[in-house]
C-alpha cells in the first residue's frame, strides 16, 4: 500500500518557525509530575517519553496500587525492565531515579492514599496526568464506576489541594459519545448525573448493581463508553475551579515510531484481531468491509498530549470548547477494514507466527446469519475436535476457552466495526502549525509518509518477540509450517466439499431427487445432441448431417 501522504493541516517543513530549543522540554524542567495509569499501555509510554526528552523534569510521581502481593516498587522495577525502557537506560541511565511509586488505588475511597503522601503529592504537583481507568468493555458496572467515574471525582478533589498546578489532563476516550455521529471538540452533558451514579453504586450489592446494568446503561453499550461519559462530565464542572483539559483518543494502536515500532503490552483491540487471525484460529467477523475506524498510534498519542499541555500551560484558555482536543485521525485519513484485512494477509504470510492452527484467512461477512454459520464451522467444530486431540495426548484443551473469549471480544467490536463515527480533530492540526522544526522532529503529531503496510510488519514482529516470546530466529521454521498449513487447508476444503456434493446427491429429500432427474435429463439431451452431429461418439458410427433423425 503506499504511503499516506502528507496530512491536510500540516505546515511543511520549509514553512516551519525555525527553533533549535523544544518547547515542551523546556515546560517540564524542575516540575513535578503526577501519574495515575503509569502502569498501563499508555502511562508506560508517556512516562518513558517525558523522561527522555525532558532530562530537566524535577520528578514524576506515580500513583501504583499493590497487585497479586506485590508492592508499588517492585512493580514499577517490573516495568523499567520493559524493552521498552531500554533506549531510555542507554541514553540516560540516571533518568529512572526521577520516578518514585505512591502507594494508592484510583477504586479506593480518597484514592487510598497515606496522610504523608497525601501531602507530598498536593504540595509537589505542577501537571497532572490522569490516564487510569479500566478499559474492559465487559467490566461489571459497579467496578466501572467506582474506577473511572468516582476515581475521576477523587482526582479532581486531590487537585483541589494542590497550590503549584497548572495543568490536569484527563485522558478519555473519543467512543464515550456515541450518540454523536459527528464529534466534536466541546463538552457534551454526561448520559446521566455522575454524583447520583456514584451514590448509587457505593450503596448497591454487586449483584444487585449487575442486574440493573442494561437499564442503567440505556442506548450506550458497554459500561466503559457510559462511565467514560460520566467522568468527561465532572471535569467539566471542574473548568472554572481548575485548569483541567480533555484528551479524548481513538483507538490508541501500537507504537509507529519510537522508541520501539509496533511494540505494545496487550492483545486488546486490533492487536489481539491481528494474532488470532495470524494464528488461524479467527476465520470470520461480522463487519462491513467497506466501512472504518478511527486508530491512532500510542507514540502519537503521547506527544500530541504533552504538545498540547505546553500549549494549554502557555495560553490558559478559559473557553471550555478550547479546552477538549479529539486525538484522532479519520477527518483526515480513512482505511477501510477491507484494506487493513488484506494488509493482514499479506504482512502473516511474509511473517508468519509460531505454531499456527490453521492457515491463516476467512473474510469479513455483511450477514449476521452467514457469520454465524461460518462461526460453527470454522470457530466451534474446530475447536472442539482439536481439543479432543490435544486431550487425547495428554494435555489440557485450550482451543474452546480460546473461541469463548474470541466470541466475546467480537460482541464489542461488532458494535463500533459496523457503525461510522467522524471525529473533528482541528486543534490538533493547529497545534502542528504551532510546532517548530525542533518540535516537529521531537514530537511527531501527523501521518507524514505512514506506509501502513510497514506498520503492519512491524506490529507483527513486535508482537512475535514481546507478546508471543517468538525470536527472529523461528521465522524459518514457522514459514516451513506455513506452507504444510497451506496445503492441509487445500486439501481439508476438497474433501469437505466433495463430502458435501456426495451428501447432496444422496439425500432421499424430493429437492435432491429433482436435481438428479433434471440431471438425468440433461445427459439424455446432451446425448441426443451428439447423434444428430457429424462428430462421433467414441465407438459409434457417424451419422451424415443430412440423414433423417
Amino acid at each position: 500500500m503506499p504511503p499516506v501522504g502528507e496530512l491536510p493541516g500540516t505546515m511543511p517543513k520549509a514553512d516551519r518557525a525555525t527553533g533549535t530549543t523544544n518547547r515542551v522540554e523546556e515546560m517540564f524542567v524542575g516540575r513535578t509530575v503526577f501519574v495515575t495509569g503509569g502502569t498501563g499501555f499508555m502511562g508506560k509510554v508517556l512516562v518513558e517519553k517525558i523522561l527522555r526528552m525532558c532530562p530537566g523534569v524535577h520528578r514524576i510521581l506515580l500513583l501504583v496500587r499493590p497487585k497479586k502481593g506485590k508492592q508499588p516498587q517492585t512493580r514499577m522495577s517490573e516495568i523499567f525492565a520493559s524493552p521498552l525502557f531500554d533506549r531510555l537506560k542507554s541514553e540516560h541511565p540516571e533518568a529512572l531515579r526521577r520516578v518514585e511509586a505512591v502507594m494508592g488505588d484510583v477504586q479506593a475511597e480518597d484514592l487510598g492514599l497515606s496522610a504523608e503522601d497525601r501531602s507530598r503529592v498536593t504540595s509537589e504537583t505542577s501537571i497532572v496526568y490522569h490516564c487510569a481507568a479500566t478499559i474492559r468493555f465487559d467490566a461489571a458496572l459497579k467496578q466501572a464506576v467506582l474506577l473511572n467515574t468516582r476515581g475521576t471525582r477523587c482526582m479532581l478533589q486531590l487537585a483541589m489541594e494542590m497550590p503549584k498546578l497548572e495543568a490536569f489532563v484527563h485522558v478519555s476516550t473519543a467512543y464515550c459519545h456515541l450518540d454523536q455521529e459527528i464529534l466534536l471538540e466541546k463538552p457534551y452533558p454526561p448520559p446521566a448525573d455522575p454524583h447520583k451514579i456514584i451514590k448509587c453504586m457505593e450503596l448497591l450489592e454487586d449483584n444487585i448493581a449487575e442486574s440493573m446494568t442494561k437499564t442503567i446503561l440505556g442506548k450506550l453499550p458497554n459500561t466503559y463508553a457510559f462511565t467514560k461519559a460520566l467522568s468527561e462530565g465532572l471535569v467539566v464542572e471542574y473548568m472554572d475551579k481548575l485548569p483541567v483539559i480533555i484528551l479524548r483518543p481513538s483507538i490508541v494502536i501500537p507504537i509507529w515510531k519510537e522508541p520501539i515500532p509496533g511494540w505494545t503490552d496487550n492483545l486488546n483491540g486490533p492487536m489481539g484481531l491481528l494474532i488470532g487471525a495470524g494464528k488461524g484460529v479467527i476465520r470470520t467477523m461480522y463487519c462491513d468491509s467497506r466501512g472504518h475506524a478511527d486508530f491512532i498510534p500510542v507514540d502519537v498519542v503521547v506527544n500530541a498530549t504533552l504538545m498540547l499541555t505546553w500549549d494549554f500551560v502557555t495560553k490558559k484558555p478559559k473557553d471550555p470548547e478550547k479546552r477538549v482536543y479529539n486525538l484522532t485521525s479519520s477527518s483526515e485519513h480513512k482505511i477501510s477494514w477491507e484494506e487493513i484485512l488484506d494488509i493482514g494477509k499479506a504482512v502473516s504470510k511474509y511473517i508468519p507466527l509460531n505454531g499456527i492452527v490453521w492457515y491463516p484467512g476467512g473474510s469479513m461477512k455483511r450477514s449476521k446469519t452467514v457469520h454465524l454459520i461460518c462461526v460453527f464451522l470454522f470457530h466451534t467444530i474446530p475447536a472442539y475436535v482439536l481439543d479432543a486431540l490435544i486431550m487425547l495426548s495428554g494435555h489440557k484443551p485450550v482451543l474452546r476457552r480460546v473461541q469463548a473469549r474470541i466470541t466475546k471480544g467480537f460482541e464489542v467490536f461488532e458494535y463500533y466495526a459496523n457503525r461510522v463515527w467522524e471525529f473533528r480533530n482541528d486543534h490538533l492540526v493547529e497545534m502542528r502549525e504551532v510546532q517548530n522544526e525542533k518540535e516537529y522532529e521531537d514530537l511527531v503529531i501527523d501521518g507524514k509518509n505512514m506506509d501502513m503496510y510497514d506498520y503492519f510488519e512491524k506490529c507483527t514482529l513486535a508482537a512475535r518477540l514481546y507478546l508471543l516470546g517468538e525470536t527472529l530466529d523461528t521465522l524459518p521454521a514457522a514459514r516451513r509450517h506455513l506452507k504444510v498449513m497451506y496445503w492441509v487447508d487445500r486439501i481439508t476444503k476438497a474433501v469437505l466439499m466433495g463430502l458435501l456434493v456426495w451428501f447432496f446427491f444422496s439425500m432421499a429429500p424430493p429437492t435432491a431427487q429433482t436435481i438428479r432427474e433434471i440431471t438425468e435429463e440433461m445427459s439424455q439431451m446432451f446425448f441426443s445432441m451428439f447423434r444428430r452431429t457429424v462428430i462421433p461418439l467414441p465407438g459409434a458410427t457417424p451419422v451424415p448431417a443430412s440423414s433423417s433423425p
